[in-house]
């Protein structure tokens, strides 16, 4: 339980309802996979605009679950963000992809989702 992923922010936010936990859990699980998967085509289609929405929207997700990708997701946001043609991010986009796989599937089985 929770080595892809820490739910110290989320409890803090949830003010002891783990009810309140377990549906950020579903959200988490319903938006970032989703999310990941058009970041990682965006990536590959060259697509900086949709790469920069779907990295800038992962963000507080990311960060709330504190998957330890923060900078990582950062670096592919400001590759779309500023058009970085001829850069390349493939490999914090990797790491990312990663680490949304890990938690998701370690979130699934940790609240039986």
């Amino acid at each position: 339980m929770e080595q892809h992923y820490k739910l110290d922010k989320v409890r803090d936010l949830a003010g002891g309802d783990e009810d309140f936990v377990a549906a950020i859990a579903a959200t988490f699980l319903e938006e970032v996979p989703a999310d990941a998967e058009l970041l990682e085509q965006a990536v590959k289609d060259l697509n900086y605009k949709q790469a920069y929405q779907s990295a800038h929207k992962m963000k507080p997700t990311i960060e709330l679950f504190d998957l330890g990708v923060f900078d990582d997701l950062i670096i592919v946001q400001d590759w779309g963000k500023f058009e970085k043609v001829g850069e390349d991010c493939t490999k914090e986009l990797e790491i990312v992809l990663a680490a949304v796989k890990h938690a998701s599937a370690e979130i699934q089985a940790d609240f039986n989702l």
